[in-house]
């Protein structure tokens, strides 16, 4: 195949709707579903990984998540299902063994790596679950949003499907460098997170910001925009201060409300991993 060919048909394959694209990673789980098929505290973090890939490409928002961690337990799990289906010194139970515990290891670095590969195969960096979204509605009530940083929407897709009126902003700078609003699952204004809010200030009663980028200062320019503006805004945040998201700026200067609204906000916004990130009131 001429190179010219070739790279026709990489491209193609890119831009493919991401359900049509195959990946390493999800076909590695499916197999972990089959091999510990009888150890049930193992499966059930491998079939919600499997069930969130599946609603998300279906276009769905997914379900929430356990922590996908492996139970501290699991080898004595495996020795004792063996033991009993397997009598001592038995060849087939000691070679089912061994593949179990050579693939425990790797089945937990999966299990930890899911968020990298909703970042890379849908551009997700805040896990947004149906119950999270039905939260945030909640919380919006009859006042209209602004997200910021929205990128691929499912925050503003979510709000939208419960009758919410959203303005969906998002500067795509990202859109070179992973999936982060190249494949949008709801319509979004290409708008800095500064511009969005002096554009639409005046008409929304809630801005919301999911993981801003680690490092980068734009969250503390648009917290230091609301506390000048006239108008007033509850101003919804997801992230981990001075861990994976945002700017020490930022979470240096962050006032937080405490109350039952964020609480409420956090009851179905749970730790996938060992990233602890939560939804904040900032003023």
């Amino acid at each position: 195949m001429n190179p010219r060919k070739l790279k026709k048909l990489k491209k193609n394959f890119r831009h493919q709707p991401l359900p049509q694209q195959k990946t390493a990673y999800m076909d590695r789980m499916m197999g972990y579903y089959k091999q510990f098929n009888d150890y049930p505290a193992i499966k059930i973090l491998i079939s919600n990984v499997l069930l969130a890939d599946r609603m998300l490409a279906a276009g769905d928002l997914p379900q929430q998540l356990p922590l996908l961690q492996l139970p501290d337990d699991s080898e004595d799990q495996i020795y004792q299902h063996l033991n009993q289906q397997y009598p001592a010194g038995d060849p087939t139970g000691d070679k089912i063994w061994d593949q179990l515990i050579d693939a425990l290891p790797h089945l937990d670095h999966d299990l930890r790596s899911f968020r990298d590969y909703l970042e890379t195969h849908y551009g997700m960096w805040a896990y947004t679950s149906r119950p999270f979204i039905a939260d945030l509605a909640d919380f919006v009530g009859d006042r209209a949003v602004l997200e910021v940083m929205a990128g691929n929407g499912y925050i503003s897709k979510g709000l939208r499907d419960a009758h919410k009126t959203v303005y969906a902003t998002d500067s795509q700078a990202w859109t070179k460098e992973n999936e982060t609003g190249k494949h949008p699952v709801t319509p979004i204004e290409p708008l800095t997170a500064l511009d969005a809010f002096h554009k639409y200030q005046d008409q929304v009663g809630v801005v919301v910001m999911s993981w801003s980028p680690d490092g980068l200062p734009l969250d503390w320019e648009l917290l230091q925009a609301i506390r000048q503006a006239d108008t007033t805004v509850d101003f919804v945040v997801l992230g981990e201060p001075h861990g994976a998201t945002g700017s020490k700026t930022f979470w240096d200067h962050a006032q937080f409300t405490e109350n039952a609204a964020s609480r409420h906000l956090n009851r179905h916004y749970t730790a996938i991993d060992l990233i602890k990130d939560h939804v904040y009131l900032v003023h």
